[in-house]
């Protein structure tokens, strides 16, 4: 006579790199980024500005659509960089722009009325949250025990 057990069936669940964290945390960052600006369009009043050439009380003039352009650009570099840099140089990057992002950020409902609250403080307030995870990712990047120094003669 056999017994018949029945064991759970486990997802294995194997550890993710801090890379991919970081890289998958600026891509989700960047996707908000974007759709945050360009569900801003649906804005009363928004288009009308752009139409005249106003972004947010600012003339739209090259030197704008540049800072624009790099403001976009560099959480979109930070997902090869957290994928490509050595560690040491990989942490210090994600720790600093991350940092510097925040108040960038924030910035975004400057001068926004409170019937805008919902819209820009889940829109912000997911955007602190992943630079947050960021920050908290690359601060607790797992560190090596280095290994003890050998001789040539290997004493």
């Amino acid at each position: 006579m056999t017994i018949r057990t029945t064991t759970p069936n486990l997802l294995d669940n194997p550890p993710v790199p801090v890379q991919a964290k970081l890289a998958a945390a600026w891509t989700s960052f960047m996707f908000l980024y974007i759709y945050v600006d360009y569900f801003h369009l649906y804005k009363p009043g928004t288009i009308d500005g752009i139409l005249v050439g106003v972004v947010f009380e600012f003339d739209i003039s090259p030197a704008l659509m540049t800072v624009f352009l790099a403001l976009i650009s560099i959480p979109a570099l930070m997902v090869m960089l957290s994928m490509t840099l050595p560690a040491r140089a990989n942490r210090t990057t994600n720790l600093v722009v991350a940092s510097l992002y925040i108040p960038v950020t924030v910035f975004n409902a400057v001068g926004e009325s409170w019937d805008w609250a919902s819209f820009y403080g889940l829109s912000i307030g997911i955007e602190v949250v992943l630079l947050a995870f960021i920050l908290r990712s690359a601060w607790t990047w797992p560190r090596r025990v280095a290994s003890p120094v050998t001789t040539a003669a290997g004493v």
